[in-house]
């Protein structure tokens, strides 16, 4: 396994734990793995994540109909939504970067 790998599997664990737990200052981490994990993703896949985060900011509360498990869930997605937040936020920037290079 490698390094990308596990950034992204440490920043969805954090993500979905500190949702359901209180981690001092769990937000800033949370953002940071983020931002590491982005760094990681290829150039062609870049799209499909922008798309995926979209879907994901607009769809993680939609799960609270479900009866007993649906906050659970939203709460967790809502968790996985900041970082990718974040790591759209990066990867946004890189693709900018990558623009204006000479």
């Amino acid at each position: 396994m490698g390094v990308d790998k596990i950034v992204k599997l440490v920043g969805v664990l954090v993500a979905v734990v500190a949702a359901f737990v209180t981690i001092p200052y769990s937000a800033v981490i949370v953002a940071l793995l983020g931002i590491g994990g982005a760094w990681f993703i290829a150039e062609d896949d870049r799209s499909r994540f922008l798309i995926a985060a979209v879907a994901l900011n607009f769809a993680h509360d939609g799960l609270d109909a479900i009866t007993v498990v649906g906050p659970h869930i939203s709460t967790a997605l809502g968790g996985v939504n900041g970082l990718f937040m974040a790591a759209a936020a990066t990867v946004i920037v890189l693709g900018i970067v990558d623009r204006l290079k000479p």
